[in-house]
């Protein structure tokens, strides 16, 4: 268990060097869900956008 400990503890940098993880890991994870929502709306748009078009509705 020490060993567990010294490693987390990271020679006294522990603190910032797993909050930097932390952070680092919720931007890359709120990036993902933007990207997920975007391509939600650009496909509600583009599905809009193809009903709507001429050429969809003279078939």
């Amino acid at each position: 268990m020490p060993e567990l400990s010294a490693f987390l503890a990271m020679g006294g940098y522990g603190l910032y060097v797993w909050s930097a993880y932390a952070v680092t890991g919720l931007v890359l994870g709120l990036l993902v869900l933007a990207s997920l929502r975007a391509r939600q709306s650009m496909r509600a748009s583009l599905e809009e956008a193809e009903l709507a078009s001429p050429r969809r509705r003279a078939r």
